[in-house]
């Protein structure tokens, strides 16, 4: 098991949005976290990744605890985290923006090497390299942010929301990306509101409903589930 979150419990001042949360993510699996909006997926991932300071419960990263651990500790041990909207640096070029992914001294070391690993993932960031974030496509901007976090040399990726707003087309090429990744041995937990678009990228998945886990399971259970549809759909 690479990664372990038990129990985990989260509050923004006096009010409380997840409540005893417990997932696992296994080398090498790819693991989606689904739920309505509001539910709490977000939250899970931002205190996994230490922007948000959790409540109470367990974070173990490799048979590390990661409770008490800031943000830019837990990168070099081998945590990306690609937030929603992408948040790429606009006025940076994108070299620039790639570069700063591969700020930790490991990463630092080997960035002439990652940096051509992401060119082959995403040709056109290397077309692109010398203009700026700002002036890229919406899917273009999202390559770029995934591709900062894999300079990042991360064991286990967490992306919020990759495929939202992306053309067909984009979206079937990032899938081919994560799949690469998957088969290389990366972990990759990741937030999708398209519900059957995540399962059949994932192993297993973990449902949220009002800060909460509802269900978990494989993921052809998981779209077989009435409570699924319940949580989803009504009824």
């Amino acid at each position: 098991m690479l990664l372990e979150v038990d129990k985990l419990e989260v509050a923004y001042g006096d009010y409380q949005v997840v409540w005893g949360v417990s997932l696992n993510v296994d080398a090498g699996e790819s693991v989606a976290l689904l739920g309505p909006n509001g539910s709490g997926k977000s939250t899970v991932v931002n205190t996994i990744s230490g922007l948000i300071r959790a409540k109470a419960g367990a974070i173990t990263f490799g048979g590390t605890s990661l409770v008490g651990q800031p943000t830019h500790a837990r990168a070099p041990l081998g945590i990306a985290h690609v937030l929603e909207r992408r948040r790429v640096f606009p006025h940076l070029t994108v070299l620039q923006n790639l570069q700063l992914g591969a700020w930790h001294p490991t990463a630092k070391a080997a960035r002439a090497e990652t940096l051509e690993r992401v060119y082959r993932l995403f040709p056109r960031l290397g077309e692109r390299s010398a203009q700026l974030a700002r002036t890229l496509s919406g899917g273009e901007q999202q390559m770029l942010a995934l591709g900062r976090g894999l300079m990042a040399l991360p064991r286990l990726l967490m992306v919020d929301e990759p495929f939202l707003g992306l053309a067909p087309q984009v979206m079937e090429q990032m899938k081919g990306v994560f799949e690469t990744l998957k088969g290389e041995g990366m972990a990759i937990l990741f937030i999708e509101q398209n519900v059957r678009v995540a399962l059949s990228m994932s192993s297993r998945g973990y449902v949220l409903e009002s800060g909460r886990l509802a269900i978990h399971g494989p993921s052809q259970e998981l779209l077989a589930s009435p409570d699924l549809r319940r949580i989803f759909v009504g009824g």
